[in-house]
């Protein structure tokens, strides 16, 4: 089981904290979209555009229970995964310090640029991301054990709050 799980929307900072809070600890970094990259052998966008999102959604539940089963350190999660119910489950039932890194639109759109990587967002990017927080949301908030904003804070510093954390956690 990892000891931290970031979740947040896209451009809140999940893999660039998750990689800063890597070098600050020594703990193994894993993103489970590279790790669908991995799987299937296409980028994420081109998942989507050749396979239909219910393939993603149902490869991206499989890798989130074996990253849950097998990876030990920090595990950066898609903005999606939350919304299946089982991957829900799961994330409660690991035992780690579930991270929400919160971020505004106003931040978020520099950070992600809503460019053609992130197909949730291809049509209408800002009104996109704010439907998809509309729904993801709740389910972010009642997952976190801890929620930390990113908005005008470099991965570094989030990075620094969230070690000092585990420090009190892990003696």
């Amino acid at each position: 089981m990892p000891q931290v799980i970031f979740i947040g929307p896209p451009g809140s900072g999940k893999s660039s904290v998750g990689r800063a809070l890597s070098r600050i600890t020594h703990l193994s970094f894993s993103d489970t979209d590279s790790m669908i990259e991995e799987k299937v052998g296409k980028k994420i966008s081109e998942i989507f555009v050749d396979d239909g999102e219910a393939f993603f959604r149902e490869v991206e539940a499989d890798v989130l229970a074996s990253a849950l089963e097998n990876e030990k350190g920090i595990l950066s999660l898609g903005g999606g995964s939350v919304i299946n119910s089982d991957s829900r489950k799961l994330l409660r039932e690991s035992g780690a310090l579930i991270v929400f890194l919160e971020v505004g639109i106003g931040q978020a759109a520099p950070r992600i640029g809503f460019n053609q990587d992130r197909p949730m967002l291809l049509i209408n990017p800002r009104q996109s991301w704010l439907k998809l927080m509309e729904e993801r949301l709740p389910i972010y908030q009642e997952l976190a054990t801890m929620t930390i904003s990113t908005d005008s804070k470099k991965a570094q510093e989030v990075a620094s709050q969230i070690a000092e954390v585990l420090k009190v956690r892990h003696g």
